[in-house]
């Protein structure tokens, strides 16, 4: 039986752009030209229509990332906000002060969803993060974040309703033990993901709010090889003072 031929190979061919700047953020025409095995001429044409339909976006540079269309589809909650695009300008600042590996994450489906990465410049061990995937609230430093700006009864039907599982021998699976965490991200607005997602990778975290509402959450991300109390220290002065400025940004 003669197999039938999908409909609409062209978005087919969008779909593996997508897919792609998935993974690899910021990428010129060219690269992605050849990372999907297409020609440049037709790649830029499916590219010109993904940019005027918001699924990509495109700097001042020339490079591609995924649109903020994709996060309004995923995330009603965000009130039409583009929150990739204004937040980059200060998530870049932020990378400037601290050359680690930043992500920025909105709240789905009791999730966080990673909406945008910001790879470290000069740092050669890569984080295996993606725009696109999502991490549990209780073992990410977004996730619990978010986790302690939750009304108690919201948070205990998530607990309710969630199995901790353990993804390292670091990860919190007692109740207790990550309501006291949180209690402490309360007091201070800084979560941490000590390896409780990934082996030797260490993350610091804090929420994101407009009008009293959550619409997402920011880290920064390393391996903890190279964290020393006085960089974890710094990391947390520049995560404060980038969450003060998104802070008046985002309700402006």
């Amino acid at each position: 039986m003669e197999k039938t031929k999908p409909y609409g190979t062209v978005l087919l061919r969008a779909a593996k752009i997508m897919d792609h700047l998935s993974e690899n953020p910021n990428q010129s025409l060219q690269n992605i030209a050849q990372n999907t095995e297409m020609t440049t001429s037709t790649t830029l044409k499916i590219l010109d229509t993904l940019l005027l339909i918001g699924f990509v976006s495109r700097d001042k540079n020339k490079n591609y990332r995924l649109g903020s269309k994709l996060i309004r589809y995923a995330n009603q909650g965000v009130d039409q906000l583009d929150l990739v695009e204004l937040t980059l300008p200060y998530l870049e600042k932020l990378q400037k002060m601290i050359d680690e590996t930043i992500h920025l994450g909105v709240l789905v489906d009791n999730e966080i969803l990673y909406v945008n990465k910001l790879e470290a410049k000069h740092q050669t061990i890569r984080m295996s993060s993606r725009v696109g995937i999502t991490r549990p609230l209780y073992s990410s430093a977004m996730g619990k974040a978010v986790l302690a700006e939750l009304e108690e009864e919201v948070y205990l039907n998530y607990i309710k309703a969630t199995t901790l599982v353990p993804y390292t021998e670091h990860t919190i699976t007692n109740s207790l033990k990550l309501a006291s965490e949180l209690q402490k991200v309360r007091e201070t607005g800084i979560a941490f993901d000590d390896e409780e997602m990934e082996k030797d990778i260490f993350c610091i975290g804090a929420s994101l709010k407009k009008d009293g509402k959550i619409i997402g959450a920011f880290s920064v991300s390393m391996p903890k090889y190279r964290l020393t109390e006085d960089f974890k220290n710094q990391i947390i002065k520049a995560i404060v003072e980038t969450k003060n400025e998104l802070t008046q940004a985002v309700t402006h």
